[in-house]
């Protein structure tokens, strides 16, 4: 059992910085003094901060897919994808694996062929990597495969989505009807016509919700509902058992879950681009509002570290307060107490962050239980100790 002390970096502990050493025995962080023997790392000029944990990441599929048409193996993806994520800070990751009725990377078929190879690899991974499913209302004949899955150790999240009644009625969502179909690998009017005839089965969408909701009650899974687009529909899955609103479509909705005393989820990228992609919330002016409590990678792992950095603006003691939407508030979320801070008794999973240049944060080790799975040889500030326990 290794035991280490990281000494002369700024820690942020309690949401307050402390030039005091971080102590780690085995795979917790240690009280002053209890890491006998610890070996001691030097973190001089470097932050220390509780490790980023990403409730709803999907850049894996780029590493699946880096082009229409163009796959590789699960395994190389999955890997591949391992080592973006802790060279980005981030220690613990739900990978949101979508179960739709579309063909192509987001089908049931792939779905399966995706948790399969998490599940065999999911050991020697660095990152604490576990499954997001995001299950699309429509998809129907996944619901007991689904229902299975949420059987899995450790629990899945579910989230609920409906990507589909938007496509149909001409939503926001209509407009990505070219980019579903170049992934789902069939022309425009092929998937034109698969739509059509899921939408027909529209009147048995409602009991299949209610259904799978009531099994991630039962088995404790945490429930999310995607895409909120109206203080009554937040009203109708709060009903059902989500306990957040993750990327709700207006600022209404985003009032409605905060006066619940809920977590509204929204994406980091947001923060890092200076808005949304597809013309959703802002994420920035929602948290500035207070209409957002977590920040998830979304479609880019290195957004969360640079989304906390950018809010911050330079200031340092604006990054305490920043921190926690991408550390303590997602591990509530995800009902993960044993992480989220650097207090004694956690699970010692943090990094190590050259913030020398505020604007460009760069991670420079992550450490997961306690041990170091990331290290930047290439920092004049790095220490001898650190490169060797890379190796």
């Amino acid at each position: 059992m290794m035991s280490w002390r990281i000494e002369n970096g700024l820690a942020l502990v309690g949401g307050q910085w402390s030039a005091q050493p971080v102590e780690v025995s085995g795979a917790r962080i240690a009280a002053a003094g209890e890491a006998a023997g610890a070996r001691r790392l030097d973190a001089r000029g470097l932050l220390v901060l509780p490790g980023i944990i990403d409730i709803h990441g999907d850049a894996f599929e780029r590493h699946i897919m880096p082009r229409p048409g163009v796959r590789f193996d699960m395994t190389l993806a999955l890997r591949d994808t391992d080592r973006a994520l802790v060279a980005n800070g981030i220690t613990t990751a739900f990978h949101g694996v979508t179960i739709s009725w579309e063909p192509g990377l987001r089908s049931l078929e792939a779905a399966r062929g995706f948790v399969g190879a998490l599940l065999a690899l999911r050991a020697g991974l660095a990152c604490d990597t576990r499954l997001h499913l995001r299950w699309e209302t429509f998809a129907l004949e996944a619901v007991a495969q689904v229902r299975e899955w949420l059987e899995l150790g450790p629990a899945p999240i579910l989230a609920i989505n409906d990507h589909t009644t938007g496509s149909v009625l001409k939503g926001t969502i209509a407009r990505k009807i070219g980019q579903m179909a170049e992934r789902a690998g069939i022309s425009r009017e092929e998937y034109m016509a698969l739509l059509d005839r899921v939408w027909a089965a529209r009147d048995a969408v409602p009991a299949a919700i209610e259904s799978l909701a009531a099994s991630a009650r039962a088995n404790g899974n945490v429930l999310l509902a995607h895409d909120e687009d109206s203080p009554a529909e937040r009203a109708r899955f709060r009903a059902l058992g989500a306990v957040a609103s993750e990327f709700p479509m207006t600022q209404e909705t985003a009032e409605a879950a905060r006066a619940a005393g809920e977590d509204v989820i929204l994406g980091a990228p947001n923060v890092v681009r200076g808005g949304s992609h597809n013309g959703a919330l802002s994420a920035s002016e929602a948290i500035a509002a207070g209409r957002c409590t977590v920040l998830t990678s979304d479609y880019h792992y290195p957004s969360p570290l640079y989304a906390a950095f950018t809010l911050a603006g330079g200031d340092r003691e604006a990054l305490a307060r920043f921190w926690p939407l991408i550390s303590s508030n997602p591990a509530r979320v995800a009902r993960l107490a044993d992480r989220g801070s650097l207090e004694t008794g956690r699970r010692a999973d943090l990094l190590l962050v050259d913030a020398s240049d505020m604007a460009h944060p760069e991670v420079v080790a992550t450490m997961v239980a306690g041990r170091i799975v990331y290290a930047r040889r290439a920092l004049e500030r790095q220490s001898a100790g650190l490169a060797q326990a890379a190796e």
